[in-house]
């Protein structure tokens, strides 16, 4: 006989009463929805290694935008997937104001003025070395890649998109590029750094999904080692004091702890990438009949939310919003 009075499962007994005490709730407006922008005219490629998930030319992704919004999505993260001929050491064409990638963020942003639009800032969807950084002599160089994200920020941001995505993991970036954008007058401009981006594993669908591989080994020498954890700290506390208005973890899943360090340690909103990797794991398995895909997106989706996540970047963003009306 169970001699205590407390009976936690008094609180289970109804789907009302579990609803009622529930400490967690993912809503869409904690979503950011990556998307895949591609050249040309109605052009819809599904990524192989992601299934649900397509490249989209410009008239596209505005459709599919109208369609989220209407879903109560309301922030999107727009990578371009640039074709080798357009890629050089130097990046050009992330700072060429004809280019198709600015070209659509105008339109974007001139069709549906309120949704929040982020962007990329790293040299490897435009460099013909697929490293994040300018690389001279097989070495990835820190300062001298400052110099082409800082144009890349500016051109991004004179499109009129509200949050920029510095991703390439170089020393002093977010520092760098505040004060270019600030300096030009893109002072409303925020910065949502990817504080602690992980050399992981988990990147290989995004790759194939913007054809951004690095040519020559592989980027441990910049992206953070997944053994530290005290390191994210460092990272976090030089973001911050270089004027981030976000701080990112990357990947999610197998870094929630990294995730509620931060949040525990900054004032700061914390977002988190549940990348490609995380997503294609679920939908395979999902796909042999393995597991539930539909419980199991919502329980991940919870599950960074409850470790501390603000704002949580992933490819779920529709298929939950859908199941949530």
């Amino acid at each position: 006989m169970i001699l205590n009075t407390r009976r936690p499962r008094r609180n289970r007994k109804s789907e009302a009463i579990r609803a009622m005490v529930e400490e967690t709730r993912v809503t869409t407006d904690d979503l950011i929805f990556p998307l895949f922008l591609i050249d040309g005219n109605n052009k819809k490629v599904e990524v192989a290694s992601m299934p649900g998930i397509f490249r989209l030319t410009a008239d596209l992704m505005l459709k599919e935008i109208e369609e989220c919004l209407k879903l109560g999505i309301r922030a999107f993260d727009v990578f371009p997937a640039v074709e080798d001929h357009h890629k050089d050491k130097t990046a050009t064409k992330s700072y060429d104001q004809n280019f198709f990638y600015l070209r659509a963020l105008r339109e974007i942003k001139k069709q549906f003025p309120e949704a929040c639009i982020m962007t990329d800032v790293a040299m490897d969807p435009y460099s013909s070395d697929g490293h994040d950084g300018f690389v001279k002599d097989g070495k990835i160089l820190n300062d001298e890649t400052l110099e082409i994200l800082g144009k890349m920020a500016l051109a991004q941001a004179a499109t009129g998109i509200d949050i920029l995505g510095p991703s390439d993991m170089m020393d002093g970036r977010v520092g760098y590029l505040r004060n270019i954008l600030d300096e030009n007058g893109f002072t409303e401009v925020s910065i949502m750094s990817y504080t602690a981006k992980y050399a992981s594993g988990f990147y290989n669908p995004f790759r194939d999904a913007l054809d951004s591989a690095p040519k020559f080994g592989d980027k441990k020498t910049y992206q953070m080692n997944p053994a530290n954890r005290s390191e994210a700290l460092i990272e976090a506390e030089l973001d911050t004091q270089e004027g981030a208005d976000f701080l990112m973890v990357k990947p999610a899943l197998a870094y929630l702890d990294v995730i509620r360090l931060l949040k525990d340690n900054s004032s700061l909103p914390i977002a988190a990438y549940n990348v490609s990797g995380e997503y294609s794991m679920i939908k395979a398995a999902a796909q042999k009949g393995w597991l539930d895909g539909d419980r199991v997106m919502k329980e991940t989706l919870l599950s960074i939310k409850r470790a501390g996540a603000d704002v949580i970047l992933t490819y779920f963003a529709k298929e939950f919003a859908k199941g949530s009306r």
